[in-house]
């Protein structure tokens, strides 16, 4: 926590206007302008554990955001406790903050881990805070652009629609009404936004990012996962892709519930799961081995569960089906009578004697 900060370089807290930030309208059906970038920092009004979070903000009007808080979410939940005491809850919402917070907000992180400490593991460095000037929150120091102000639980307005991540348009639905108190920034801001469309978009990279670094976490709860592929075009949450050191009969369905049971990863519609010695970030032999290894009527496990709050195909929201594809190979001790046929493989010495011989073929 430092006194002075670039972030408080300039500040309005008497007449705050969000007129003067150059808030895009993305897509044609969306609602209004959109912040896309913003971290939003709430506190738990019991424990007074922080979240940051990153939750696009509507613009209603030079004073009011839309607060999109979806159900599983830190922000909802601190929202939520708000509610149950009927008490006005603090908001600081940072523009333009070290990537590495940005990337932190966003992450799939477990309850009790802190997004600003997590981002300073990442820099190496702890991420300074200086305290806002009309909410008791601590606000990171080096952010372009902070917007301070208060939510009233018992206000909601419609949101949306939206051109989202997941390539439609969300529609339009009640969330929490954000109110502007003070605008500080830095004496000339760099004002920061993406835009998130039909895949892959520049949030796709973030989410591969996640699926890199998080599976060293999903191995400490799934030990046998060899390799995890959250796949571009599947929006991260409707396809998980995970290769197994098969050990025992049914050891691919008990992967399957363990991702179901696991963070984030609990919104996955499709769980496939293949033998180790597959790559699954070869969606070519992921589908070979699909098409090979299964028998519908055998090796599809279908579940119901938690759905992400963008999902539309199902019948109702947030709730839905799940299936898990066992696409490992199959032995007797799993039903299984017939001979497992080898797989087609050139001899590695005849692969060997042509490599070096090519450069004689002339071809």
């Amino acid at each position: 926590l430092i006194s002075q900060a670039p972030v408080q370089e300039w500040m309005d807290t008497t007449s705050p206007s969000l007129d003067n930030l150059p808030i895009p309208t993305c897509w044609p059906l969306d609602g209004g302008p959109y912040i896309t970038l913003p971290l939003v920092l709430t506190h738990d009004p019991v424990t007074k554990k922080r979240n940051v979070g990153l939750y696009r903000l509507q613009k209603f009007d030079s004073r009011t955001l839309g607060m999109h808080w979806q159900l599983h979410k830190g922000g909802a939940e601190h929202w939520r406790r708000n509610d149950e005491q009927s008490r006005r809850m603090e908001v600081a919402i940072a523009i333009g903050a070290d990537p590495t917070l940005m990337y932190a907000a966003s992450a799939p992180l477990p309850p009790d881990i802190d997004e600003m400490v997590f981002a300073g593991f990442l820099r190496g460095q702890p991420v300074e805070t200086v305290k806002a000037k009309t909410v008791d929150i601590h606000v990171p120091a080096h952010a372009e652009i902070v917007l301070e102000g208060w939510v009233d639980p018992a206000e909601s307005r419609l949101e949306g629609p939206f051109g989202d991540h997941v390539g439609y348009y969300s529609l339009a639905e009640p969330y929490p009404v954000f109110h502007l108190t003070a605008v500080t920034r830095r004496r000339d801001p760099i004002y920061v936004s993406t835009i998130v469309g039909r895949p892959p978009m520049e949030d796709a990279w973030i989410g591969k990012a996640t699926e890199r670094l998080f599976l060293p976490l999903v191995r400490l709860f799934i030990p046998e996962v060899v390799d995890m592929n959250l796949p571009v075009h599947g929006v991260f949450h409707n396809f998980a892709i995970l290769s197994i050191k098969k050990r025992y009969p049914g050891h691919a369905r008990k992967v399957m519930h363990g991702v179901w049971g696991l963070g984030q990863l609990m919104f996955s519609k499709y769980v496939i799961v293949v033998d180790h010695d597959v790559d699954v970030q070869n969606l070519k032999e992921v589908m070979w081995r699909v098409g090979a290894n299964t028998d519908p009527a055998r090796d599809l496990e279908h579940a119901t569960g938690p759905m992400d709050a963008l999902e539309f195909a199902t019948t109702e929201a947030n709730f839905g089906g799940k299936l898990g594809i066992d696409a490992t190979r199959k032995g007797p001790e799993e039903g299984f009578p017939r001979e497992w046929p080898p797989e087609i493989e050139m001899d590695e010495a005849i692969v060997e004697l042509v490599d070096e011989r090519w450069s004689r073929y002339g071809i």
